[in-house]
């Protein structure tokens, strides 16, 4: 018999999502057959699986260790080892439920290959680190990137350390009821001063996106970004913005800007071939000038409700103002 005491880590869950979490090689009819034959209890009572966890609630699985360990993944496949040993984390704030980090450019968000480091990895390697989760804990769950930046784009990652705080994060960003503001250096002289609303669709084949003062059929995106000028550097003819971006499409804020004709600087993809390559040449600019510097919450229950959190801008931003 093995034995779940419910904690902070799995409070919130369904029982029969956390059992096929823990059993996650088992297939789903051998949950429901287990809970169905009383093989899994709740606090040593039958359950039907649709109950929702409490801290302290106990879970009981009947079953051989030679099959719990058959279905369970074994713990060092739960393990972090992998993310570089010289990787520091830029830990803008963190509490029970959150981990708010600075991302630098050139890295991913959360891995699309196997084999991939990214954020996401190296939080959980320093909160291994910390005694904060154990390889055990991460098969309930797992600390996860809640908000995706490009590789090349820095700043603000926020990611939960806690079912509740996941719920959270997820929640205010789908009702956009979080605030999310970035600096971007373009090339001119900015004129960009309002709401500006457009149409987005993306060729997943080329992940890259088209976008249109008009949408003419359903894959058209409507998306909304607030643009500000703050400065205008004439000797290299570029322009530092803050961008509060209403919407979070696929790569919105990069497409959206060189649509209404101020291509980010280092942008490979949306910018202009030539100007990056000077750039590159002349200041070392390698990737697009894309930051994520601020979020504000809104007011609520939560440690962070009500509150504002900021990122320090990649020291490249400094050509702006001349350095």
């Amino acid at each position: 018999m093995r034995e779940i005491i419910v904690s902070k880590n799995e409070e919130g869950y369904q029982l029969r999502k956390l059992c096929i979490k823990v059993l996650s090689e088992a297939p789903n009819s051998f949950i429901y057959k287990m809970l169905r034959k009383k093989n899994i209890v709740l606090n040593d009572k039958k359950a039907s699986g649709s109950e929702t966890l409490k801290i302290g609630d106990s879970i009981k699985f009947y079953l051989s260790d030679e099959t719990f360990d058959k279905f369970s993944k074994p713990s060092s496949e739960a393990k972090y080892d992998n993310a570089p040993s010289n990787a520091t984390l830029d830990v803008i704030y963190e509490d029970d439920d959150f981990i708010f980090c600075n991302k630098p450019a050139n890295m991913l968000s959360q891995k699309a290959n196997k084999d991939d480091i990214s954020i996401n990895e190296i939080i959980i390697a320093y909160l291994l680190d910390k005694n904060v989760v154990t390889d055990e804990s991460l098969k309930t769950f797992k600390p996860s990137v809640c908000n995706r930046l490009d590789r090349n784009t820095s700043g603000i990652i926020l990611a939960s350390k806690s079912p509740k705080g996941a719920r959270f994060l997820t929640q205010v960003i789908k009702d956009r009821s979080i605030k999310k503001y970035y600096n971007a250096v373009v090339l001119g002289k900015s004129d960009l001063n309002g709401d500006y609303t457009a149409y987005l669709s993306k060729d997943e084949k080329n992940n890259k996106v088209t976008v249109k003062d008009s949408g003419n059929d359903k894959t058209d995106k409507e998306i909304k970004t607030v643009v500000e000028t703050v400065k205008y550097n004439p000797d290299l003819d570029i322009s530092l913005l803050r961008i509060e971006l209403v919407t979070g499409k696929s790569h919105q804020i990069r497409a959206h800007l060189a649509h209404l004709g101020f291509p980010i600087v280092g942008d490979m993809k949306y910018g202009s071939k030539d100007v990056n390559s000077r750039f590159k040449k002349d200041f070392n600019i390698k990737n697009q000038m894309l930051s994520a510097v601020e979020v504000i919450f809104p007011d609520g229950e939560e440690t962070v409700s009500g509150k504002s959190f900021s990122a320090d801008l990649p020291d490249e931003f400094k050509i702006v103002n001349g350095v």
